[in-house]
């Protein structure tokens, strides 16, 4: 329920922390920092815990045609390092794992921006964490009704469904179209089906955070993801997990390639494209996030690399890879 930026000051950059209190907005200073720079990816791993941390306990949960709340378990992480495992443990739904992984990999960068500064700064970090979780929890209970009426009045407000936090991670996690998204992907699963669901969707999601590939998006966080790299001549990799409730279902790496509509034009100078399969690799075994990470990043670094694999004969490997091709498209 909280806005971060940061502000030049004195020849210094202050983290700011901005939230609404009692008497309106308001601002205060969290740390101080002698370079801009440093602040820079604080500032927005403060601003995705904040989102993701918020924006769960603050909407209702309409699955199944009724209206519920989701789970508040995972403020914990906010201030206990040994509860992040609990945000890569559960199966409550697609959406709230998903904002959970989220949070998990926000908490991990914030680590990784405050490892070489000065401890002043990651105690004045840790406290601000410690303030946010506090603060949102004792709001919560007073939501709830069972905020007790000697209990301190509270420094930063929070309203549900007005969440007042920066929400724009540049994955869209927090919409409204990703959660009905994934809302929709898992109408008539069983809970077993929807544990499986929830594995694959933090392997692909792990993937492509840790594949850091400009070209590779996340169609559908649980079910596939796709790598078109800039100059691969037309050729995309997708990488798609399994129905949960097909037993006979595999793991999917599949490269294709855009085909002009128009058989006069050529690729690049056409005016539309339909894309079709031409290799295709069922894996026997569920792929590791880092499996299909080095994918991402050998085709981010060399996008010509699918025409060379595009061109393996079934049954063979595909180059730098323990992958086989079992299917082409064109034989």
């Amino acid at each position: 329920m909280t806005i971060y930026s940061q502000h030049a000051n004195r020849g210094k950059t202050q983290i700011l922390a901005t939230y609404q209190g009692p008497d309106g907005v308001v601002s205060k200073t969290v740390t101080s920092l002698g370079e801009s720079h440093l602040a820079v990816p604080i500032v927005d791993a403060l601003n995705r815990i904040s989102a993701f941390a918020t924006v769960p306990v603050s909407i209702h949960d309409r699955r199944e045609q009724r209206v519920d709340y989701y789970p508040r378990k995972h403020l914990a992480a906010l201030s206990d390092a040994s509860a992040r495992a609990e945000l890569l443990s559960g199966a409550h739904s697609l959406w709230y794992e998903y904002v959970c992984l989220r949070l998990h990999q926000a908490l991990a960068d914030l680590d990784s921006a405050l490892v070489a500064l000065p401890d002043t700064v990651s105690r004045a970090i840790r406290s601000e964490l410690e303030v946010e979780e506090s603060e949102l929890r004792a709001a919560l209970d007073d939501f709830s009704g069972t905020f007790s009426e000697s209990d301190p009045e509270l420094e930063r407000h929070w309203e549900f469904d007005h969440p007042f936090v920066r929400d724009d991670d540049g994955m869209d996690t927090l919409s409204d179209d990703t959660r009905e998204q994934l809302d929709r992907r898992e109408v008539g699963f069983t809970a077993e089906e929807r544990k499986k669901a929830v594995a694959d969707l933090r392997v692909l999601v792990t993937a492509h955070a840790q594949g850091g590939g400009t070209w590779a998006a996340l169609d559908d966080p649980s079910y596939q993801l796709f790598a078109e790299p800039y100059d691969s001549d037309g050729f995309y990799l997708t990488v798609q997990a399994p129905e949960p409730g097909d037993d006979d279902a595999s793991w999917e790496i599949e490269i294709g390639r855009w085909e002009p509509d128009d058989p006069d034009e050529e690729y690049g100078d056409h005016t539309s494209a339909t894309g079709s399969p031409v290799i295709g690799c069922a894996l026997p075994a569920a792929p590791s996030a880092g499996e299909i990470a080095y994918l991402l990043k050998s085709v981010d670094e060399k996008p010509l690399l699918l025409v060379e694999w595009a061109e393996t004969p079934a049954g063979s490997v595909l180059a730098g890879t323990t992958m086989v091709v079992t299917k082409r498209y064109d034989s």
